[in-house]
């Protein structure tokens, strides 16, 4: 091989083994700055209504136990029915539920469902809006005042049985986050027949942090809205919720100071100085 020949090969060969080093250095820092990046993670079930009548509700997480209280209210677009039977839509809590979840109940609990049976004077895009509200209010004649509820640490998914009856209607579920900013996220299609677990995750792009402290910055749920499509009969229909329960994020990281970064400790701590 000629002399000019081989130191041609070579400066090829060198700048091939640059490039892999380079690579493999890349690679590494990579690997190093995700890890370092990585946070711990503590995941937790939280149900938060079992549908089974009851008013009170509480959930514990993160050495911490939140008590609420409410119940849950209907609204509709404005075709809804009305006629001298009574008004749509309707809800009642009924002696069912899911045979997946709870089989034939042998330990007799006090199972229940909450039950919407509704009705449209024409089809389009209707609505039925379930919602919590405040227990008690909405009664005489009053209406009712709206209850958003306290999502439990950083949630990553809801899911919920629902009975469908195969209408081509789909489930949303709605929560505000810390700016105030409503998000709707789909839980599906309910045109199937029968009970069936539907779970949604919830997307990157509803923020449930701060960048200053606290950095928590829980969701809050508003509300489900059944939607009908166009095409789909709507003069009478019944849906039926069971078992509404999250996956959640709990984990907190400890800092020098943290209860300084907790609001209901602040709040208590200036409370001193009135």
């Amino acid at each position: 091989m000629k002399q000019g020949s081989f130191r041609a090969v070579r400066r090829t060969m060198h700048r091939h083994v640059c490039l892999a080093v380079l690579l493999l250095l890349m690679l590494s820092l990579t690997a190093v700055f995700a890890f370092a990046s990585e946070r711990p993670i503590h995941y937790l079930t939280v149900v938060i209504d079992s549908f089974n009548g009851q008013t009170a509700r509480e959930w514990s997480y993160a050495g911490r136990t939140f008590n609420y209280d409410f119940e849950w209210a209907l609204d509709a677009s404005r075709f809804a029915t009305r006629n001298i039977e009574g008004d749509f839509p309707r809800m009642t809590y009924v002696d069912a539920w899911p045979r997946q979840l709870f089989g034939n109940n042998p330990n007799n609990l006090e199972l229940k469902s909450l039950g919407i049976w509704g009705a449209f004077d024409r089809r389009g895009h209707n609505w039925v809006d379930i919602y919590p509200v405040v227990t008690g209010s909405g009664r005489e004649g009053e209406s009712p005042i709206p209850f958003e509820v306290p999502m439990p640490g950083r949630i990553q998914s809801l899911d919920m049985w629902v009975w469908g009856s195969n209408h081509h209607y789909r489930l949303e579920a709605y929560f505000r986050d810390h700016q105030g900013f409503v998000h709707a996220v789909d839980m599906g299609s309910l045109a199937y027949t029968g009970w069936r677990n539907l779970r949604a995750a919830i997307p990157d792009r509803i923020p449930q942090n701060r960048r200053t402290q606290p950095i928590y910055a829980g969701l809050y749920f508003v509300k489900f809205r059944i939607w009908t499509e166009p095409n789909e009969r709507v003069d009478n229909f019944f849906v039926y919720f069971n078992q509404m329960q999250v996956l959640t994020d709990t984990f907190e990281t400890l800092f020098d100071g943290n209860d300084l970064a907790d609001p209901d400790n602040v709040r208590s701590l200036w409370a001193q100085q009135n």
